[in-house]
């Protein structure tokens, strides 16, 4: 429907567009994970294919482009906003849009501005990312073995993203270390992963792997449940359930022999659906209300159909209103596809 036919049917009017996201079941739409970027300078091999095709760069909003959107949301009830890619801080001048969102922060619309990156970028954008108001970010990092994160990133430099954590940290970050639990490759190095993370006063999430994108092995090899990992780690830790959130899906644990806390994100064993608050923007202006679902909605043409935001704000209602309660992933032998054929990347986790 295009915008004369929108106006005609009764479009909402500018003033009221700051009426909060709320969809089918009930649930207010409070936070909006954009992916600035499909590319990345890792392939994580439950991620990625090792030979990607990327987006065209002609195909991708312009960084006004992504700001208009994320201010749209803002102006709807969106308080907590993520970056995230593929890795978003190789996106030439991201920092324009961090510096612009921060600002944002600075006007009391925006709760908070975080992102989710690989590390491999951080040493050189941590200082300027405080100084835009980030003050906590999420790090992946699935091995502490050089040679095995090598293997895992087939591309990736383990040195570099410590190096960009001590750069977070220095800067006054609070950095959590995400990590994707898999069977046979990490699962006996948690416990170790989980000290070292504690010890420097970052919390551990860990992850379920997800069944999405065409990858080149068999997920169900290295698919480990976290109600398993969690019945090992407590063979020589205390966990205790606490009430603690971030905003985002992780229930967490307290760790007694550490003081830190271990979160778990488990779209497999145990869904989130029921509270979730997400939808995600991709780089093209794709609106995905389920990260595992494939209804979409196309912002970018509707941001390209006039200058001011009311035909936008309706079809962001519209979207908000399909939002279904909640993914199905399954795992198994008998699912040896994908449950969306969309990479990780594309929408960010």
């Amino acid at each position: 429907m295009n915008t004369a036919a929108i106006v005609k049917a009764g479009a909402r009017p500018l003033e009221d567009r700051t009426a909060p996201m709320i969809d089918p079941f009930g649930r207010a739409i409070t936070y909006l994970r954009v992916s600035v970027t499909d590319r990345c300078d890792f392939r994580c091999t439950y991620c990625m294919a090792e030979h990607m095709t990327f987006l065209p760069k002609k195909d991708l909003l312009t960084l006004e482009e992504l700001h208009r959107l994320c201010s749209a949301f803002i102006a709807k009830g969106v308080r907590k906003l993520r970056l995230t890619g593929g890795e978003p801080l190789v996106r030439k001048n991201i920092m324009f849009l961090v510096r612009e969102l921060g600002r944002e922060i600075e006007a009391g619309r925006l709760d908070e501005l975080t992102l989710t990156t690989n590390g491999s970028q951080l040493a050189k954008h941590a200082a300027e990312l405080a100084d835009c108001g980030v003050r906590r970010i999420n790090v992946s990092l699935d091995t502490l073995d050089p040679a095995k994160f090598h293997q895992i990133t087939r591309w990736g430099d383990l040195g570099k993203v410590i190096e960009g954590i001590d750069a977070a940290q220095a800067a006054g970050i609070k950095v959590k270390i995400n990590a994707v639990a898999l069977k046979g490759f990490n699962d006996a190095e948690i416990p170790d992963l989980m000290r070292w993370a504690h010890g420097r006063d970052m919390d551990l999430t860990l992850i379920e792997t997800m069944p999405m994108g065409e990858i080149e092995e068999d997920r169900t090899d290295h698919y480990m449940p976290l109600s398993e990992m969690r019945r090992q780690l407590e063979q020589q830790f205390t966990l205790s359930d606490i009430a603690y959130k971030t905003g985002g899906p992780a229930r967490y644990v307290e760790v007694a022999e550490t003081g830190g806390r271990l979160g778990l994100i488990t779209p497999m064993t145990h869904n989130f659906c029921e509270s979730c608050n997400r939808v995600r923007l991709t780089c093209t202006g794709t609106l995905y209300m389920c990260l595992g679902q494939n209804d979409a909605a196309d912002l970018r043409t509707a941001l390209r159909a006039s200058d001011d935001d009311v035909y936008l704000g309706q079809v962001i209602d519209e979207a908000i209103g399909r939002k279904p309660k909640g993914h199905d992933f399954i795992i198994d032998r008998e699912h040896n596809r994908p449950a969306v054929a969309r990479h990780m990347s594309v929408t960010g986790g």
